[in-house]
């Protein structure tokens, strides 16, 4: 329970990593707001019936008032926001093709929720945790932005801008004690990758990669998060971390 006591808000919670992320860092004691666009109060239901202490709220990271009014809740809820997990992101929505036949409008709605999101998140809980003078930002990157992945390269490059932003944003936030950090995971075998056969051989594929020749399971990325959320991380900022079974070295 080294959380109690500290609210935590993550977007994209309600399914995959995001979700994993929530119930771990709610199971270490922390309050946490599930931030969806769908499916977010039934996680929430979920999580309650476990006696965690979550709550759902709708959130849209690619508005900023909608970003707004999570952060706005949050604060009339808990009084304080210690840890956010920057998990919302377009990926499985996406369908893989050489870069030619992408449009500009491709590239902008792409950045628009994983890059620019990070971005509204961070500026609107940046007056709160300056203020507490402290505070745990965890942004999800990607291992494609290490091995330029092709067929996706709006959504690479996304991934990449992720690890530059959280190097400027730690030293940013460094005098305010908060610290920033990001995790890169690989093909993650999550229940709506597990649920579609037509993802089996990427998962193949990720595994002939890795020195851990296993799946990875969003439980595996939750308790990097949780590590970085925790005390135990309180010397480590502006650092990518590859949770990949060491597809990627870095």
């Amino acid at each position: 329970m080294k959380l109690k006591g500290q609210c935590a808000i993550v977007t994209g919670a309600a399914t995959g990593i995001g979700f994993a992320a929530a119930k771990r860092l709610a199971e270490e004691g922390a309050s946490v707001v599930i931030a969806d666009i769908k499916g977010h109060e039934a996680a929430a239901t979920d999580l309650t019936a476990k006696g965690l202490d979550v709550v759902a709220v709708t959130a849209d990271v690619s508005r900023d008032d909608s970003v707004s009014g999570l952060v706005k809740s949050t604060m009339e809820r808990c009084g304080r926001i210690d840890i956010v997990v920057n998990n919302a992101a377009m990926a499985s929505q996406l369908k893989p093709g050489p870069f030619e036949q992408k449009t500009a409008e491709d590239w902008l709605r792409v950045y628009d929720v994983n890059v620019v999101g990070i971005f509204r998140m961070c500026r609107a809980v940046s007056p709160h945790m300056r203020a507490a003078g402290s505070g745990r930002i965890i942004n999800l990157s990607s291992g494609t932005a290490f091995k330029g992945t092709p067929g996706l390269m709006q959504y690479v490059a996304s991934k990449g801008a992720i690890i530059s932003m959280t190097r400027a944003l730690a030293s940013e936030f460094a005098p305010d004690n908060i610290l920033v950090n990001a995790v890169a995971p690989g093909f993650t075998l999550s229940e709506n990758a597990a649920a579609k056969p037509e993802l089996r051989p990427y998962s193949e594929m990720a595994i002939a990669t890795r020195l851990i020749k296993r799946d990875a399971y969003p439980i595996d990325l939750a308790n990097v998060i949780y590590f970085l959320a925790s005390p135990d991380a309180g010397f480590i900022t502006g650092q990518v971390i590859a949770v990949d079974g060491g597809s990627v070295f870095h």
